[in-house]
């Protein structure tokens, strides 16, 4: 028997430290892959340093938590800030990102660079970004979406030259891989009706992105996903990066490609399976790859609040809850013991 568990973080258990917990419960009698995976914004970081066996560092730079790591053909960034919210952050700038870009490349250049892109809350399309990275224009570049009303000209090439030969590959969330940047659909429109800006105001927003997008990369700024995290993913886009999310990532790896081939079990997880998340990017991912396979995936969650009939219809064939409500005990974590002994029980049920 052939299986992969592709579990996102439970409670405070990495994916890679819960994959092996709920593998045990199988072990030895199958063959078991674990493969750590991880939504942006999420267990992303922790799960791809793992996967691809980085070794990471954080430090505090005003104000903000910047992780790094470095391997010996890729590299990972990630930007965490305090300021999050809805509506449109006008004066927010990007370029923290890309200072962390700049930092990781003058000390080690690597063929890939992974950047988590949902760190900061901003909606200047990756101009800060940019910006950092050597990019000019006759308007400032940093100083948020505001700063680009009147932009008429712009050079990247410096962002470019000083990127080399490092592809930026920019990871953002599941439900935001579709984003687009302009238009009724865009990332002005639906945040400026959320929080009640007047449509005059919207109207100048998303014409400042729009010229700003025409001279940095015309032919990017339709593509889906270029709206993703403020625009961060057309800042990605612009420089010849591409985008992924974290579980597509971590299923197109050399190790995720391996462990799909005559798979006949998918086990998956995260803390919470309700019906508002159903699970998360991971959980879903994972279904949708073994309905590829062929094969049955279950989930095995901290807690179990969804319905049979919303479950199948993602592809679920049953959900095991590791207890019945995180609230029975005050801190709500998931122990490695009461995770061990939840997954030999469904391994009863799941071996053959």
């Amino acid at each position: 028997m052939r299986m992969l568990v592709a579990t996102d973080a439970l409670g405070a258990l990495s994916s890679r430290q819960a994959g092996e917990l709920i593998a045990s419960g199988w072990r030895p009698s199958a063959d078991v892959s674990v493969l750590p995976a991880g939504e942006a914004g999420g267990a992303f970081v922790a799960a791809y340093a793992d996967l691809a066996g980085l070794t990471i560092s954080t430090e505090l730079i005003d104000g903000l938590i910047v992780t790094t790591g470095v391997g010996s053909n890729t590299g990972l960034v990630q930007v965490l800030g305090s300021d999050q919210g809805t509506g449109i952050p006008f004066g927010q700038t990007s370029r923290p990102i890309g200072e962390a870009i700049a930092a990781l490349l003058g000390r080690q250049a690597p063929p890939q660079l992974v950047v988590d892109l949902t760190g900061l809350w901003v909606h200047d399309a990756g101009a800060g970004l940019l910006a950092a990275l050597g990019a000019v224009g006759d308007r400032p570049l940093d100083e948020g979406v505001d700063g680009l009303v009147g932009l008429s000209q712009l050079d990247l090439e410096p962002a470019r030259a000083r990127l080399g030969g490092t592809q930026l590959l920019g990871v953002v969330p599941t439900a935001e891989r579709d984003q687009l940047l302009l238009g009724l659909r865009g990332i002005t429109a639906r945040a400026g009706r959320e929080s009640g800006v007047q449509p005059e105001l919207m109207l100048r927003t998303d014409a400042a992105l729009e010229a700003f997008a025409r001279l940095a990369a015309g032919s990017q700024a339709t593509v889906r996903g270029a709206g993703a995290c403020g625009g961060l993913g057309f800042g990605v886009l612009a420089l010849g990066g591409r985008l992924s999310t974290g579980p597509a990532l971590a299923l197109s790896s050399p190790s995720g490609r391996a462990a799909l081939r005559g798979l006949d079990l998918m086990v998956t997880g995260c803390s919470a399976f309700d019906f508002a998340s159903r699970g998360g990017g991971v959980v879903s991912a994972m279904a949708e790859a073994a309905s590829h396979s062929l094969s049955p995936c279950i989930v095995i969650a901290g807690e179990v609040l969804i319905g049979s009939r919303e479950m199948r219809a993602m592809g679920i064939e049953a959900a095991y809850p590791v207890r019945e409500s995180a609230l029975d005990l005050s801190s709500g974590d998931i122990s490695e013991e009461e995770l061990v002994e939840t997954a030999r029980r469904v391994a009863r049920s799941w071996s053959w």
